[in-house]
């Protein structure tokens, strides 16, 4: 026996298994004791209620003297008294149940949600395994049409940059636009290049510039963003002491916004307390819930919520994933706005990280990303999101695949290239206009191409801390960005940004899930509800929306397949009369598929068919063998091309070629499928391969033995990336196939 390598200690398979990325994620045993644990832990209550006189004085096992902050403004503001006790008194699994029972209504279920404690809806919720969780989601979302919300931001907080990202991410679909800032004090100048970005890219754009809370709303009541979703609750009194915060704290602030017309969720996610120390050792979905629920009492518009900036602690747990998906769903039973984490990067690994977000996007909900990082994962000042500009394209043909709609779609480079520049050049004559500072014209004309804040070398890194300054000590509002949209040729952006000062006044997008279209109409609970009641039911693309989730820059059709073999078009074969039989016992004849050189010059390899002969006439030449190539007009078959070809040739030996590259050898005698040597995967032969095919035909011819021959390594993936192609090509074969006798080709020199 020979010594093997095991210097790893393990054996190659799992060395080989250690190197994913997936090993790269945190994995923990499940520890109740510190809160690490997604369903039922150790001291999750057993659901309860008991009213007196129109108050509640007992929740989920304490009594009211043992209510603390969450329990006392849950019971005070956060359950419908009048129907409590009928709500808590329905079996659990029975309720699980009607969730996904399609003949049991949405607003029934909500109805009856308003009146259970944070204990029984967890209880319910935790009934419903993942199939059961889309079909719930399906059904329980508030609006009935799907959106997508986008990170933009960057490390250097460049105003060009903010802009143009913004404007590319509307193009791609997103209706909601989420920034934030490597320097607090550069916040305000942030908000200003990210409004002006999306009023060029689209109307009726949500912005929101995510900081500290005051400065938060202290910006949006000068109109500089419009929506905020960055008030965090907790599921244990303790982290929110830690904090400095109070439910009534944060009641107050949701009422601010409110007040101001401003769109407002709050952020919550299971596992926050876990890796804050303050688990209480109950279970994160149970916390979670008590988060959602508190969410409803103070009256915020809906919840960012699946685990958020913890979505790797809760799936680091059994069941974990499940539970942040169990989140969202709960967020949707009580009546609120769901923006369905798929936020901050949950894994290493791309399948895992798939895996987190599917089933939410075939279910649909009001926004698929609480943060779609729509620019690279370097330039995410929040952290990598679970998906980015680096997955937008698998995010659109994941739509394409699925039929189904999760906000996006395909946007031309053209376009974007347009948008970017108009985005630059609005944002530089505002700051200009403003006094904020001047941005030259080379730092733009990088913004425009590039890919992120690296590609960027004329960036000025004070200017944005200056123009923050100057827009907060002068008072500059929305109003004074419009006036300078306006005074400079933006017309149509001024416009827009107005068009959503009008709207916070009207108030109309404070309605829950409230977004705009492009026509500024209100999508909502109230004017777009979801409807879905079983199949045939529920939201469905208009045949336009569904042209654009079909349609993707990628794909490629018969006649663009034509134009591409077109461009290798050349007067490279010559037929020199019809292919007789032969007798010399040194002929090999090469025969070739009916659109050899007619629509095909090029192989899937990327080899010329002239090229390709060239190698297989060498290979016979070598082996003192004469080859002729002649054309079989009446099968695309390459096992009928092959033996053709044997039949003709004089030592009963002969090559077939597709043009797409697949070759065989093959002899007169042998079933049409019994060839002697194949290359089947076209796209992986190489100029060597096809002279050893040539050689090997050869020592046929003269009965003699073959070079063995091996299948040459690869790590593409053949059939994903050739299949769709060879289609096409097998199409062109067939258009040229035709009952013409054999023609004898002379490759021109």
């Amino acid at each position: 026996m020979t010594e093997r390598d095991n210097s790893n200690g393990v054996t190659g398979r799992f060395r080989l298994m250690n190197q994913q990325p997936v090993n790269l994620d945190g994995f923990a045993t499940p520890a109740p004791e510190l809160g690490l644990i997604a369903f039922q832990g150790t001291r999750d209550p057993i659901p309860s209620i008991i009213v007196e006189n129109g108050s509640i004085v007992e929740l989920d096992g304490r009594i009211k003297e043992e209510f603390d902050s969450i329990d006392e403004f849950i019971a005070t503001h956060g359950i419908d008294i009048a129907i409590a006790e009928e709500s808590m008194a329905i079996d659990s699994l029975q309720f699980a149940r009607k969730l996904v029972d399609p003949y049991e209504s949405r607003d029934a279920l909500v109805r009856k949600a308003a009146g259970m404690t944070p204990a029984k809806l967890a209880e319910i919720l935790g009934h419903l395994n993942a199939a059961e969780l889309v079909m719930a989601m399906t059904k329980l979302r508030a609006r009935r049409t799907p959106s997508n919300q986008a990170h933009v931001c960057n490390r250097s907080d460049d105003p060009l940059l903010l802009a143009a990202d913004t404007a590319t991410a509307v193009a791609f679909g997103f209706r909601e636009i989420e920034t934030t800032v490597p320097v607090l004090a550069d916040a305000p100048s942030n908000a200003v290049a990210v409004s002006v970005g999306a009023a060029v890219g689209s109307a009726g754009v949500l912005v929101q510039c995510s900081v500290e809370e005051a400065a938060e709303l202290a910006m949006g009541m000068r109109g500089l963003v419009s929506y905020a979703e960055t008030v965090s609750l907790y599921g244990t009194e303790q982290i929110f002491i830690d904090g400095d915060d109070t439910p009534w704290s944060k009641a107050f602030l949701t009422s601010g916004y409110a007040s101001r017309g401003i769109k407002m969720r709050v952020t919550s996610g299971g596992g926050a307390e876990a890796l804050m120390g303050g688990a209480e050792q109950c279970s994160m979905f149970y916390l979670e819930s008590r988060c959602v629920a508190l969410a409803r009492a103070i009256g915020a518009q809906g919840v960012q919520n699946g685990g958020i900036d913890s979505a790797s602690v809760a799936a680091a747990v059994p069941g974990g994933v499940r539970s942040l998906m169990a989140e969202n769903v709960l967020v949707m039973l009580l009546n609120l706005e769901a923006c369905t984490g798929n936020d901050a990067l949950m894994s290493e690994s791309d399948v895992r990280r798939t895996s987190r977000t599917h089933p939410i996007f075939i279910a649909g909900s009001d926004f698929i990303c609480s943060g779609f990082g729509s620019i690279q994962k370097y330039d995410n000042m929040f952290g990598p999101s679970n998906w980015n500009m680096e997955d937008i394209d698998d995010y659109l043909v994941m739509q394409r695949d699925w039929g189904v709609d999760g906000g996006l779609r395909t946007a031309s480079e053209e376009k974007i290239e347009q948008l970017r520049r108009r985005a630059t050049e609005a944002v530089s004559a505002v700051y200009t206009w403003l006094g904020l500072g001047d941005l030259t014209a080379s730092w733009a004309e990088q913004a425009i191409y590039a890919a992120g804040s690296k590609d960027i070398e004329d960036a000025d890194l004070m200017l944005p801390l200056n123009a923050s300054a100057t827009i907060m000590n002068t008072n500059i509002t929305m109003l004074d960005v419009i006036a300078a949209l306006a005074e400079n040729g933006f017309d149509v952006e001024a416009e827009r940004c107005l068009d959503m000062l009008k709207a916070r006044v009207t108030g109309d997008y404070l309605q829950t899930a409230a977004i705009f279209d492009e026509n500024m109409n209100v999508l909502s609970l109230v004017t777009d509800p979801n409807d879905y009641a079983g199949p045939g039911t529920g939201y469905k693309p208009s045949p336009v929306r569904q042209a654009e989730i079909d349609t993707i820059r990628q794909q490629v059709s018969v006649s663009d397949l034509r134009v591409e073999q077109s461009r290798y078009r050349s007067l490279d074969f010559h037929v020199s009369g019809t292919a007789e039989i032969c007798h010399d016992p040194r002929d090999v004849v090469i025969g070739v598929s009916p659109a050899t050189g007619r629509d095909i010059w090029r192989t899937l390899s990327g080899m010329l068919v002239r090229d390709v002969l060239d190698e297989l006439l060498a290979g016979l030449e070598e082996e003192g063998c004469i080859g002729r190539v002649v054309r079989i007009n009446d099968s695309i078959d390459l096992g009928i091309i092959g033996l053709g070809a044997a039949r003709m040739s004089g030592s009963g030996i002969g090559i077939g070629l597709q043009a797409k590259g697949t070759a065989l050898i093959h002899r007169r005698e042998l079933a049409p499928l019994a060839n002697l040597d194949l290359y089947s995967v076209a796209p992986s032969v190489t100029p060597r391969l096809y002279r050893l095919m040539g050689i090997n035909a050869g020592r046929y011819a003269k009965g003699m033995t073959p070079e063995p021959v091996r299948n040459p390594y690869s790590d593409e993936a053949i059939e994903a990336r050739y299949h769709t192609k060879v289609v096409s090509l097998v199409a062109i074969e067939r258009e040229c196939c035709s009952n013409d006798a054999p023609e004898l080709l002379d490759i021109v020199r």
